[in-house]
């Protein structure tokens, strides 16, 4: 009892048996209530026929399908708008933080208003907002509104022309890697010249050169094997082409607007935190204001902007199970939702659901992370 690290040991092994005997017990009780139910435990629902049908899909899909087929369409519509989520409120975030910070009194005033107003009401009055208030006042299929004859928006959702890839399709999409491959080679190759000499070469003249000529090039010399299959107003909907359903683009809309409102303050903490003697120092070599901003300001920012912008990642990805309010078809929504309705199996769904966005928080986590301490300072 007076030596530290037997004590620390003894200590520590107690509260690790005590934690395995109430895991032990929950689950003993849980199974012996199951049996007494005759509640079936296991996977094996998993291979049975689902029998209904999802509204969206990323991958083929239909009633025939097993439930395991439904847990990955929930799964893909759940990462789909993470993904799309992150980027979108990202983007909105920094330019509504930036304009927090602007000269102009009107442009910096609405702003606030912004940040004050989304910030302070709750997410799921606002994907109601979007849903029932904007999107079901559109007109119906015959009177959408159009953008010539390609894209229609309408209550059914956003209809646009969809790529059918022919034979020789590959040598497009190769072109189009081999320039942005290209593209970021000159980047580096310019950024390493900056440092080297000091001297600033235009590299996105190049890059979009690239990115615009080869793709086109190549798209003519292997005759034309790209092309668009345009929506079509058939009945009393529109067939072909890509549809974008009402509760995905509300549910977006939603996440993305309010997360930005945050992200908007982080950035702008994280401007604030850089000495004002950065700026100043830039401006007396002649730096003007936006590349003082993008060259100067921002990468010093972005140490102290990552790790609450991680958070914020993860509340946008796990706030989108509030998609079941107006019936997108998400994780929670087809798998936690109706595959348990139908089967029963509660212990078995709700695990692999819960398991499935603590495994997209942990890599959200981890690539924020390695991007962290890719922009650290490192000390001599």
């Amino acid at each position: 009892m007076y030596h530290p690290g037997a004590r620390a040991v003894f200590f520590q092994s107690l509260l690790i048996l005590a934690v395995g005997l109430f895991l032990y017990t929950v689950v003993s009780n849980a199974l012996d209530n199951l049996a007494q139910r005759g509640i079936a435990t296991g996977f094996d629902f998993l291979d049975q026929t689902a029998g209904f049908g999802i509204g969206m899909s990323l991958i083929d899909y239909d009633e025939t399908y097993s439930y395991g087929r439904t847990f990955i369409v929930g799964l893909l519509n759940t990462a789909l708008v993470g993904v799309l989520g992150i980027v979108l409120a990202t983007a909105l975030g920094f330019v509504v933080g930036i304009a927090r910070l602007s000269k102009n009194w009107l442009l910096s005033r609405l702003a606030a208003v912004y940040i004050e107003v989304f910030r302070n009401v709750p997410l799921l009055l606002q994907i109601l907002f979007w849903y029932f208030v904007v999107l079901r006042a559109l007109p119906s299929p015959r009177q959408s509104l159009s953008l010539g004859e390609a894209a229609f928006l309408n209550v059914r959702g956003l209809y646009v022309p969809a790529p059918v890839y022919e034979q020789g399709a590959w040598m497009v999409l190769a072109a189009v890697v081999i320039s942005v491959i290209a593209g970021v080679a000159v980047h580096i190759r310019a950024s390493r010249h900056q440092k080297a000499t000091g001297e600033q070469r235009p590299t996105w003249r190049y890059s979009l050169g690239m990115l615009l000529v080869l793709p086109v090039l190549t798209y003519f010399v292997s005759g034309q094997p790209v092309s668009l299959d345009y929506p079509e107003l058939k009945g009393f909907n529109f067939r072909g082409g890509i549809s974008v359903m009402p509760e995905l683009f509300a549910l977006l809309v939603a996440l993305s607007i309010y997360t930005a409102s945050f992200i908007a303050e982080i950035v702008r903490s994280g401007i604030m935190a850089v000495s004002h003697g950065q700026t100043e120092a830039a401006h007396s070599l002649g730096l003007k204001n936006s590349h003082t901003l993008r060259l100067i300001v921002i990468p010093q920012a972005l140490r102290v902007i990552v790790p609450p912008l991680t958070s914020q990642y993860l509340n946008l990805v796990k706030n989108s199970s509030l998609a079941m309010a107006i019936g997108y078809p998400d994780l929670v929504s087809v798998f936690a939702g109706t595959t348990l309705n139908q089967t029963g199996q509660a212990i078995e769904i709700i695990a692999m659901t819960m398991a499935v966005y603590l495994a997209l928080s942990l890599l959200t986590s981890l690539l924020m992370n390695l991007y962290n301490r890719k922009i650290a300072l490192v000390e001599r």
